[in-house]
């Protein structure tokens, strides 16, 4: 389902400064939230340590009651739909950046991913449309363009959770509202 709970957590870096300490937080399945703050305040932090990249030094995060210590890494992850501010695309096609990660992926929901994150109509302008080369990271595309791929990736995943961080940030006002709103509705 996808409820998301952090008991008692507690986190430092190696340095030993405490980020976290005794920090809880209940997220339903279904809910959309937000965590607002400064630079280094922690907010990827908690990203990082909801897909295990970090280890929590005190208390424990569960996904559905499980402990995520629990799980392997692989199916921890594909429980997760994960949009960075910082996007990295591969060297291939659009169709193939979009699918990294669900193989079979078909046209049909390569381009439906496409048009929920506001990409399809310039995909399409493009004189190869999804069969277009995307360059060495991406580098043929604008730092928009980049994140609406980016965005229709995580999307064709379709995972319990989803989750952006600061993953509009490239994109202008118009298309991060056209972005919530298809994401609103999908959700």
């Amino acid at each position: 389902k996808g409820d998301i709970n952090f008991h008692q957590v507690g986190f430092a870096y190696q340095n030993g400064t405490p980020l976290f300490s005794e920090f809880n937080l209940s997220i339903n399945s279904g809910q959309t939230i937000a965590f607002v703050g400064a630079t280094g305040a922690g907010k990827s932090t908690l990203i990082k340590l909801l897909m295990r990249f970090y280890s929590p030094s005190l208390g424990h995060i569960t996904i559905d009651g499980v402990d995520i210590a629990e799980l392997k890494l692989e199916d921890l992850r594909s429980a997760i739909s994960f949009v960075s501010q910082d996007v990295f695309l591969f060297t291939g096609t659009i169709r193939e950046n979009i699918a990294y990660g669900c193989k079979h992926a078909s046209l049909e929901s390569v381009i439906a991913a496409a048009k929920v994150a506001e990409a399809h109509s310039f995909i399409k302008a493009l004189p190869d449309g999804y069969e277009s080369q995307v360059g060495e990271r991406g580098q043929k595309l604008s730092g928009g363009q980049k994140q609406r791929l980016s965005i229709a990736r995580a999307v064709l995943k379709n995972s319990p959770i989803f989750i952006l961080d600061e993953a509009t940030s490239s994109v202008d006002n118009e298309t991060e509202e056209a972005i919530q709103r298809y994401l609103a509705k999908i959700m």
